[in-house]
């Protein structure tokens, strides 16, 4: 029962196991198919992202444009990037858990 999950940098994921269960984040680098570097600029800046396994992360259906963008451009993405893009998503998430879908 091997489930193919396909995520890719940019997008907004959701952490399900190990000390940051439950918070959002962006995935800044894929390092193999089994591996992603995670970061949402707050507690875990770009710099010190954190290496977690895909099967302890939760794909969501929301892939920052800004931070592909910035990463392609330049390498880097900045932790101020980073916090906008996962509280646009938590916004626009909540938003839509209140109206019902």
């Amino acid at each position: 029962m091997n489930k193919e999950v396909t995520m890719q940098v940019g997008q907004i994921v959701k952490v399900l196991k190990g000390r940051d269960a439950g918070q959002y984040a962006v995935i800044v680098s894929m390092e193999d198919s089994r591996f992603a570097w995670i970061a949402d600029g707050d507690k875990r800046k770009f710099d010190g992202a954190k290496k977690k396994n895909i099967l302890h992360l939760e794909p969501q259906p929301f892939i920052s444009s800004e931070v592909v963008n910035s990463l392609q451009e330049s390498g880097r993405v900045t932790n101020g990037k980073l916090r906008f893009a996962v509280s646009r998503f938590v916004s626009d998430k909540s938003k839509a858990d209140q109206k019902g879908d």
